[in-house]
């Protein structure tokens, strides 16, 4: 992505010294290839073999669709989606061989159930729930896991994000809206959690972690079906789908008495517009 900023990199790694402990700052980009499989040469020069690894690089490019270029779309998809790739190709290949590893993404909700001017990061971090669970059944039968979370923290990439594009605070969290209950520091835990032998047969799951709370999410899987021998047609399925639809939220309706110049109003369903 565009911009360079060398200085988080060198403070983790002498908070990281300050104790005691051995670290080295790559300053490659996750956006190709060449510097994924930079950045994974020198965690093995530096370390000798590669057992962990977290792909948590990332930047915004906040837009509506309708706005949203095709640098900004690509700037975010190259970092978050393909930046994954870039390091899980070369780090596959060495866990594959030692037959173990750990492989931690970060996916987040607006991939899952998506967030409004986040059309090119909803639509990367979705991808890269995706690859979560194809990389965790190309890799467990080698003794590889790979696991995803969603975080929700307040970090130098959520502090770009404007005030009324935030989305709302859960209902069942009314703590999580406090600054202080956003650290990122809550989420190491887990990280660290899914990074030990202690998650050795946890694989292809997301987690959402913020706070104090750490929530399991589920797959997606259908929740209601109509089913009819041979194929549906369009008076039928204007008829079913709506059933299909009651009580079902609608998470963008259009404005009520809508008009739209050239076209005849339908009429108004109730189901799926609530």
């Amino acid at each position: 992505g565009a911009g360079h900023d060398d200085g988080p990199a060198e403070q983790v790694v002498a908070e990281i010294k300050d104790k005691g402990l051995i670290a080295v700052a790559s300053y490659d980009s996750v956006a190709t290839m060449v510097g994924g499989e930079n950045i994974i040469n020198s965690a093995l020069d530096s370390f000798g073999r590669l057992d962990i690894l977290v792909n948590n690089a990332g930047i915004l490019r906040d837009r509506m669709i309708f706005n949203m270029s095709e640098e900004e779309w690509d700037d975010v998809i190259a970092v978050h989606l393909k930046g994954h790739f870039a390091c899980i190709k070369p780090a596959s290949v060495l866990m594959r061989q030692q037959r173990y590893g750990r492989i931690i993404n970060f996916s987040s909700e607006s991939g899952l159930w998506g967030n409004a001017g986040q059309a090119n990061y909803g639509a990367a971090k979705s991808g890269v729930a995706g690859l979560t669970r194809v990389v965790a059944r190309d890799l467990g039968r080698y003794g590889v896991t790979c696991n995803a979370i969603a975080p929700r923290a307040w970090t130098r990439l959520t502090a770009t994000i404007p005030q009324q594009r935030r989305g709302s605070e859960p209902a069942d969290a009314p703590e999580a809206g406090r600054l202080e209950q956003l650290a990122p520091d809550f989420v190491a835990p887990m990280t660290c959690y899914l990074a030990s032998d202690h998650a050795w047969n946890v694989n292809g799951q997301i987690f959402l972690v913020y706070a104090g709370t750490v929530a399991l999410l589920a797959h997606p899987l259908p929740s209601r079906t109509i089913f009819k021998r041979g194929m549906w047609t369009l008076d039928e399925l204007s008829q079913m789908v709506p059933q299909m639809l009651e009580g079902v939220r609608n998470p963008a309706p259009p404005p009520e008495g809508l008009d739209v110049p050239g076209r005849t109003q339908p009429e108004p369903q109730a189901a799926g517009n609530q």
